[in-house]
């Protein structure tokens, strides 16, 4: 059984959220409130916390996000799709981002997803990242990747395993081992979610033409 906290400040989604999660036999919503406080003043434990990125003062959550991640594995959701805010989300700590909008599947995968301990982004949050990976844009003194690295990197970044990816690029699995052998290297980075964080910065960087 995945325990599951909702914290948003419009009831209608902490509602909805609760409905569409209650009627799956292996999840079940704790916790429901409209801010942090509700999440601290309750001693219910739970195994994913489905954060709103913007509650009611309206400034993304990113120290309760930091402080929270520490403790408990994180679900952003959000009805923003800005690649700024999901890259403030994820460098804060959370283990995933969907949108409001997303399809109630979706949804659902993702609270599995984070509470096994993967990492898990939108769908469509990961067809932007993958459109600016193909960007050519520089970047002038982060590490250059090679086409297949960055293609490699925008696949881990949409959640498929390492055979997936090899399907989709028509090559070995074992190619795929040494483009994110390699990806790791460059970036200095460790597991999925790390390189997905590393994937939305570059992102977000690129948007903005920083150095």
């Amino acid at each position: 059984m995945i325990r599951i906290a909702v914290i948003d400040d419009h009831e209608l989604i902490r509602h909805g959220l609760e409905y569409l999660l209650h009627r799956f036999d292996d999840l079940k919503v704790v916790l429901q409130g409209s801010g942090i406080a509700d999440l601290r003043g309750s001693d219910l434990d739970h195994d994913v916390l489905i954060l709103d990125l913007y509650l009611s003062t309206g400034e993304p959550c990113v120290t309760e996000i930091r402080e929270l991640s520490a403790i408990t594995r994180v679900l952003v959701i959000s009805a923003s799709g800005r690649p700024a805010d999901v890259l403030v989300a994820i460098r804060s700590g959370a283990n995933g981002y969907v949108t409001k909008d997303a399809p109630a599947e979706l949804i659902v995968n993702a609270v599995r997803t984070v509470a096994s301990g993967g990492f898990y982004l939108s769908a469509g949050l990961a067809d932007i990242l993958q459109n600016e990976l193909d960007s050519p844009t520089s970047e002038a003194g982060r590490p250059r990747l090679s086409a297949r690295e960055e293609e490699t990197l925008s696949y881990i970044a949409q959640g498929f395993t390492h055979a997936q990816i090899a399907r989709r690029m028509d090559i070995s699995k074992a190619t795929v081992d040494t483009y994110v052998e390699r990806i790791r290297t460059k970036l200095q980075v460790g597991n999925k979610a790390q390189l997905t964080r590393a994937a939305l910065d570059r992102l977000v960087r690129r948007r903005h033409h920083e150095p």
